[in-house]
């Protein structure tokens, strides 16, 4: 079942004592927001006088941000009114709001092996932050890690973490160090660590090649109607293969030195001399496996090793590595050195490395932009899980406060009108270049992405959100047409761009594969991941911003936009369950679901006074509410598949379920006001809401964390309930 949730507010520091690297000063830290891109910078005295730190700022480094007690709240809005006070203060400069989008603790693995393997040195601020970070996430039993923060000691977190911490500078005898690698060594060392630990190790010399399984870049040549072109595999494992595809051909290791020959005897419960990596291909810890290698997996890998071993012409191996490498150069180029995620950027880094050396502009690009992944909280520093939720979360946000009435009051309009600029400025408005059409890119004029516009990616239920909250601003009289209506009409096209045979959208892309592709999932701890699928959260986003667009165009591929709104909802209907409710993919798990597909019905009709469907929804999310008044889903739903019951109510699930109950029109009160009631219960004086059990998900085994929902789906919640019920006296 995986360790109970540790919210950050829970996490004690490591003390200062059990460094041998100095503690940074967290009152020297400034996050800086340059319209979108967001860096941290550690300042020195004299600077940190000069650039004053924000409330944001000491909110994020959990320090005492100084807000004051609110007057204490009696009506629903007056929730909201207080939860919003605080959350303004988090907006940056760029109008967007930020935070740490951690959870997933391989990343800054990854980063920092990758990044050691091009043997530039590393900043020592950011060496020590990191450190602080990784003995903070260890497991107080055993000084694990796991794939999450809150997921059970696995060999792939503790073996890639305590390489990390190495590799940063931490000694062998250190009590931290000393914990993991017991821990490691009882499980059985590194030698079962999965596909992409065996990869990043192999890159620093602490683990031969021909010990994982092939990644041929040939597969980039073979025709594009092939089932198996990597042209159809989810992007994100498009993205993260390529690079290593590159760097796997290559066979490149950073030259041995004294720390990578102290770790090889380190990981390993044998000597490293003695090991037939060979053997151990597929080699992978039990607890490690999420997804087990398929028969025709083997077969794949072992008839991939003996053609690249005997038979592979050395001018095939050299057009393979050379096409693969200009994908990866047009990825630089699209995304202006941001790349997809914080797996392929650092891949992408040393690849350019390999192919050009230090000193070239394209690894100095990306030893500027990795910066835009790192994040520092109070318990050191981390990788995003993206460079941000900038567009994603502002959207939200935007929708909140128009749902709670806020956007005709003039204290708000200066934070909407900037959040409103903000929108406007990221959505893309470039054409696809044959350069992103090499590079199989989804057509993206009029998109917005999740993040920034530099990341550059379509995603469907980003568009749809971001097109929403802006039909939302733009129809009050307060706000000016910033996003003109063709480029909402962009956004249209590119919507009804993303639609499948089925009726459902995915998020990045059409569906370009098979599922039987999942035969040949080779990460191990994922599952979902070799291709796109259809989701309820983005099929149903799409669906609500269409049903929106059509409020201000009536004319534009109207005959389109019906005819996909009909055929979403009835793919909706589709996956709904025998128990009444739908599956997340994105969020945990069954209340984020929920609350987007009730909302989609809302719009085209359906509710609880005319719809079985709405009304064993309804019944279904009645069933789990605690006996708090509130709802709490584990995250082990994502893993299971079922809802699994958190050990407490959560805010964020509680809001879900209070947003979706109300979107279907359930007029039980005594329901939503026990739940109203616990939101309420859990705020704090100043107005802000606690962080609690962690709130998003993907691939069905990682969680990652979205710290803002806690405030903007409670003051939704609120905001949606005074206009069902009336803003009315609830609490003395």
């Amino acid at each position: 079942m995986g360790l109970p949730p540790q919210p950050r507010s829970a996490v004690k520091a490591i003390p200062l004592s059990d460094y041998k690297t100095p503690f940074t000063d967290y009152s020297r830290w400034r996050l800086k927001d340059d319209h979108g891109r967001q860096t941290w910078h550690y300042l020195s005295v004299e600077e940190a006088k000069k650039w004053k730190q924000s409330t944001a700022d000491k909110y994020f480094l959990g320090l005492d941000t100084e807000q004051p007690d609110l007057p204490p709240p009696k009506t629903p809005l007056d929730v909201a009114k207080n939860g919003l006070e605080f959350f303004s203060k988090l907006q940056l400069p760029g109008g967007n709001w930020a935070c740490d989008y951690s959870g997933p603790m391989f990343q800054l693995a990854g980063f920092v092996m990758c990044w050691y393997a091009t043997e530039t040195p590393f900043p020592e601020a950011w060496a020590s932050e990191m450190i602080r970070y990784l003995c903070n996430r260890a497991h107080p039993e055993d000084g694990g890690w796991g794939l999450h923060t809150e997921g059970e000691t696995s060999v792939f977190g503790t073996t890639i973490n305590y390489t990390t911490l190495r590799l940063l500078g931490m000694e062998p005898d250190h009590p931290v160090a000393t914990k993991a690698r017991q821990t490691l060594h009882k499980l059985g060392g590194a030698l079962g660590v999965p596909h992409w630990g065996k990869a990043w190790l192999a890159m620093i010399g602490c683990f031969e090649w021909e010990g994982m399984n092939p990644i041929p870049p040939e597969l980039w040549l073979l025709p594009e109607w092939l089932p198996l072109h990597p042209y159809r595999w989810w992007i994100h494992t498009r993205a993260v293969y390529l690079p290593m595809s590159y760097i796997w051909s290559k066979r490149y290791s950073r030259p041995l030195n004294p720390l990578t020959r102290a770790l090889r005897t380190e990981l390993f419960t044998q000597p490293y001399s003695s090991i037939p990596f060979a053997a151990h291909r597929n080699t992978v810890a039990a607890a490690d496996i999420y997804h087990p290698h398929t028969t025709i997996l083997n077969i794949f890998n072992t008839v991939c090793t003996f053609w690249g071993k005997y038979l592979l012409p050395t001018r095939l191996k050299t057009w393979a590595e050379e096409y693969a490498y200009s994908l990866v150069v047009r990825e630089d180029e699209n995304t202006l050195y941001v790349n997809l995620g914080p797996v392929n950027n650092p891949l992408q880094m040393l690849c350019r490395y390999i192919a050009e050396g230090a000193d070239s502009p394209a690894v100095k690009g990306h030893l500027d932009r990795l910066e835009d992944y790192l994040w520092v909280n109070e318990d050191g520093m981390l990788m995003n899980g993206t460079n941000g939720v900038q567009i994603w979360d502002t959207s939200f946000a935007i929708q909140a406060m128009v749902e709670c009435g806020f956007s005709q009051d003039p204290k708000y309009r200066k934070m909407l009108t900037a959040a409103h600029e903000f929108l406007d400025d990221q959505q893309i408005s470039e054409d696809i270049s044959d350069a992103v059409q090499k590079c199989y890119r989804q057509k993206r004029k009029g998109a917005w992405a999740f993040s920034t516009r530099d990341q550059g990616y379509t995603v469907s239920d980003c568009t749809a959100e971001a097109l929403k909250a802006v039909v939302q601003l733009q129809s009050l009289s307060k706000f000016p047409s910033l996003v003109s209506t063709q480029r909402m009409r962009d956004a249209v096209d590119v919507l009804l761009s993303l639609r499948n045979p089925s009726g459902g959208f995915a998020s990045y892309e059409n569906v370009r594969g098979t599922k039987l592709l999942e035969w040949f999932n080779a990460a191990e701890v994922f599952g979902r991941i070799m291709i796109e699928y259809e989701y309820p959260e983005c099929t149903t986003a799409v669906i609500t911003a269409l049903v929106y667009f059509r409020k201000v165009d009536t004319s534009y591929r109207s005959e389109e936009v019906e005819r996909t709104i009909k055929r979403a909802v009835d793919w909706i209907r589709t996956v709904q369950r025998a128990d009444g409710s739908w599956e997340g993919s994105w969020g945990i798990c069954f209340s984020y679901a929920m609350m987007f597909a009730l909302e989609s019905l809302s719009l085209v009709g359906e509710n609880y006074s005319n719809s079985e469907s709405v009304r064993r929804a309804c019944a279904f999310l009645v069933g789990k509410q605690m006996t708090d008044g509130g709802w709490g889903e584990s995250y082990m739903s994502c893993v299971k598949g079922t809802w699994i019951d958190h050990e407490r109510s959560q805010v964020v699930n509680t809001a879900w379920c209070l947003i979706a109950l109300m979107n279907a029109g359930y007029d039980g009160r005594e329901v939503l006001q026990r739940g109203i009631d616990l939101l309420k219960s859990r705020q704090q004086a100043n107005g802000e809401w606690l962080q609690e059990g962690i709130e998003g998900v993907f691939n069905r085994s990682c969680m990652i964390t979205y710290p803002n929902y806690k405030f903007i789906f409670p003051i939704k919640a609120m905001g949606m309930f005074a206009k069902q019920f009336g803003n009315e006296k609830l609490w003395s």
